[in-house]
């Protein structure tokens, strides 16, 4: 869902749509974002011999649909439900939910100045949606950055606050990550349990609260450190902590140990 509307969608686009009648040869349905009304026939309904439509649709069910052909002269939009996999089903369903929460959180935040949503969208929400990609992006970096986020894109001070108000609680900031690795390397014959006590170590020292940390063998010696973190300085913070652990505790029993990026 954008919010700067097409009248049409585009060939190869997929839809959210409701069913809302089936027939012997075919569905009709009503696309969510556009407002027009759409047709599933029944060759595009699955891979495999179709004897009952109800078998495979209810009506009033949600389906992400691709769209196959238009004909905006007659007002007419043909769709696909086979040629949707279930990754493209599962992504389209997430940017949906995602886009309809945005615009339940630009709606408040019009409701806390005292504006509408058609204002809401025409001042705030479409120029978000052409500086960030969309409108559910600009508030994940909004929560991330603070109201700056938005005001670099000309949004007032105002609307800014509002936004972030309402969105603090409702969007999680997205994480980044960092990669490092280390060269653990021993003679001693209980080295794999000084390299395994020495990694242990590493994640006891991210703090779960703020980081997330992942470890795995590259094949001996190199092992890799992946830290989440939702902003770099915390991650780099958390690296160094996990670092200085897993070497202090490699050395103590007799291996050298080697950090690289």
């Amino acid at each position: 869902m954008v919010l700067r509307k097409k009248e049409y969608p585009e060939i190869g686009e997929f839809v959210i749509a409701t069913a809302v009648r089936l027939q012997e040869h075919g569905v009709y349905v009503s696309l969510d974002e556009y407002g027009k009304n759409g047709y599933v026939p029944i060759g595009e309904v699955a891979s495999t011999w179709v004897k009952n439509i109800k078998d495979f649709v209810k009506e009033g069910q949600k389906l992400v649909l691709k769209v196959i052909r238009i004909d905006e002269r007659k007002g007419h939009i043909d769709l696909s439900l086979r040629k949707v996999t279930e990754r493209e089903k599962k992504e389209k369903l997430i940017q949906w939910k995602k886009s309809k929460k945005a615009e339940k959180i630009l709606e408040m935040a019009a409701k806390k100045i005292g504006k509408g949503l058609q204002d809401a969208i025409r001042m705030v929400g479409i120029p978000l949606e052409d500086r960030y990609g969309d409108l559910y992006a600009a508030l994940e970096q909004l929560v991330q950055r603070g109201p700056k986020a938005v005001m670099e894109a000309g949004i007032g001070e105002d609307w800014a606050n509002a936004l972030y108000d309402a969105s603090k609680d409702h969007i999680e900031a997205p994480m980044v990550q960092i990669t490092g690795e280390v060269k653990l390397a021993t003679n001693r014959p209980e080295g794999v349990e000084d390299i395994k006590r020495a990694l242990n170590e590493g994640i006891k020292a991210v703090d779960p609260k703020v980081a997330k940390v992942e470890m795995y063998t590259l094949g001996a010696p190199r092992y890799r450190i992946e830290i989440s973190a939702k902003d770099y300085r915390v991650a780099e913070e958390q690296m160094k902590s996990a670092v200085e652990a897993i070497v202090n505790s490699f050395r103590k029993s007799g291996g050298t140990a080697e950090f690289v990026r």
